[in-house]
């Protein structure tokens, strides 16, 4: 697993994440995502490149999303595939963190 900060017009942060959020990817990417997120308060998660979504991933989204919440902060999804969105809305992950099929959909997440 990869991750990939990109800055955006507007004060937004784009993480970009390649590979299997598994245990293993989790891991990888942890403290860094968590690093990238807390330091802001609008940030895009890019899931298109993600191929596998482990209940250990969803708990990285979740709990970085909540903390981010708790500070007034927002995070969404982009572009997931069809089984990495199937896992999310399993899950109900959709209902806590929006998810958006384009990038121009996610910036209107953050506009008041």
């Amino acid at each position: 697993m990869n991750i990939e900060p990109e800055t955006l017009d507007g004060g937004l942060l784009k993480l970009n994440l390649n590979g299997r959020l598994d245990m293993e990817g989790a891991q990888k990417i942890d403290l860094k995502f968590s690093a990238y997120a807390s330091s802001q308060r609008a940030v895009i998660v890019d899931l298109a490149a993600v191929s596998f979504l482990a209940s250990i991933g969803i708990r990285t989204l979740v709990v970085t999303a909540k903390t981010m919440n708790s500070r007034g902060g927002k995070m969404v999804l982009l572009n997931p595939d069809a089984n990495v969105t199937k896992v999310l809305e399993m899950a109900g992950i959709d209902a806590l963190i929006p998810i958006f099929r384009s990038l121009d959909e996610a910036r209107t997440a953050f506009v008041s």
